[in-house]
C-alpha cells in the first residue's frame, strides 16, 4: 500500500498571527502563489469570516492561485465534526468551487456541505 503524503500550509492564517507579520491582500496572494511554486498542496488562505480583507484574500488566492485546494477556516455552530452543542468547531472549507464545496473531516473524507 503506497502512502501520501500532502503538504497543508496555514502560514497565510496562522503564521500571520506573530506579531509584525501581517500582510495586505496583494502580499497574500503572492506569497499563496510563491506556495503553490513550492508544491504545496492545501493552502489554508485565511479565515474568511474574520474580516472584509481576510475574505477578500482567500477570495483572491482561491480565484488566482493555481494548483493547490484552497481552503479557508471556517466556523460551525453546535457539534459540528464532533463539538460539543453549543462550542464552536472550525474545519477547512474548499472555497474554489463553491457549489461543491465539501468539509473534510479529521481523517480527510469529504463531507457535502448542502451548498
Amino acid at each position: 500500500m503506497e502512502r501520501m503524503i500532502r503538504i497543508f500550509d496555514t502560514t497565510l492564517r496562522d503564521g500571520e498571527q506573530s506579531p509584525g507579520a501581517s500582510m495586505n491582500v496583494e502580499e497574500k496572494v503572492m506569497v499563496a502563489k510563491q506556495l503553490a511554486r513550492l508544491g504545496v498542496d492545501i493552502i489554508e488562505a485565511g479565515f474568511a469570516y474574520s474580516s472584509p480583507g481576510d475574505f477578500e484574500a482567500v477570495r483572491r488566492i482561491a480565484l488566482e492561485v493555481e494548483g493547490p485546494t484552497v481552503c479557508s477556516l471556517a466556523r460551525a455552530r453546535g457539534g459540528a465534526q464532533g463539538g460539543a452543542e453549543g462550542q464552536d468547531s472550525y474545519v477547512p472549507l474548499d472555497v474554489r468551487h463553491p457549489s461543491e464545496a465539501s468539509v473534510q473531516d479529521d481523517a480527510g473524507r469529504s463531507q457535502e456541505t448542502g451548498s
